[in-house]
């Protein structure tokens, strides 16, 4: 017989637990959860020695508790049902904008970014994306708004870390040192995208944007439209540069993040 009312109020509370531990960024005692949850400390108790015992909250030597490692378990077998590269092609076609042109998803190795799903588009660039290319992430859209996600000085020792000095530019185009790059960055952090004005390729526009996951505000992937620039006027760049944050921010909401490009 259907009914809207919990059949197993335990569950629900612990629940309940496990949320508000999981949204703290210090870990709280039993009179926290009380104060929180408005239940009994006898009630409480209960639960929290029953979920220490399954490993789900670790109690720490000063009675506190935090989330424990049986949840990373769950966590891991959520992600791994997720297909992020199917997500990304299901979530651009649903969207129906600029459905001919190219799109990519990437992430950062270092200073380069790795192309993890490439749809090369019906216009041709004067280059085809392919998975399991890797490009210098100063040229690129994506590696432009994956780094907007670091700080300056990150960016700074990233780059003084790269063998052979600053990165070969690919056109001449580009920032061609840290300075001018953080400039860049700067504008991205504002816009909400980044735009490659043909810095990987003559004559190809670019629009990226970072996708984050739940363990913070850096990037973990990022996401492009290419088009051809003698195509284009500044509303379709626009509109390339909206929809490719709707893009980055439908992915990002997938993979538990609240954070939005």
């Amino acid at each position: 017989m259907p009914t809207d009312k919990p059949a197993a109020p335990a569950v629900v509370r612990a629940t309940a637990i496990l949320d508000l531990l999981s949204g703290s960024i210090v870990p709280l005692s039993l009179a926290d959860l009380a104060r929180e949850l408005q239940l009994p400390k006898s009630t409480l108790h209960g639960l929290c020695a029953t979920l220490i015992q399954l490993n789900l909250i670790t109690r720490l030597d000063n009675g506190q508790m935090t989330l424990g490692p049986h949840v990373m378990l769950w966590a891991n077998a959520f992600l791994a049902r997720l297909d992020m590269t199917q997500e990304f092609f299901a979530s651009w076609d649903d969207m129906r904008v600029l459905p001919e042109e190219t799109i990519t998803l990437s992430i950062r190795d270092g200073s380069e970014v790795v192309y993890i799903a490439c749809r090369n588009g019906s216009r041709p660039l004067g280059v085809t994306f392919r998975t399991g290319m890797r490009l210098t992430s100063v040229y690129t859209a994506t590696g432009k708004a994956m780094l907007s996600t670091l700080s300056d000085e990150a960016v700074r020792q990233l780059l003084d870390g790269c063998d052979g000095g600053w990165p070969r530019p690919l056109t001449s185009k580009g920032a061609r040192n840290v300075d001018a790059l953080l400039s860049d960055l700067a504008q991205v952090r504002h816009r909400g995208y980044s735009v490659d004005l043909g810095e990987v390729r003559e004559g190809m526009l670019c629009f990226g944007a970072p996708v984050f996951d739940s363990n913070g505000p850096e990037a973990v992937a990022g996401v492009a439209v290419s088009i051809l620039s003698n195509e284009t006027d500044q509303a379709l760049q626009q509109r390339a540069g909206q929809a490719i944050q709707k893009l980055a921010n439908r992915l990002s909401e997938r993979l538990g993040s609240k954070t939005r490009a």
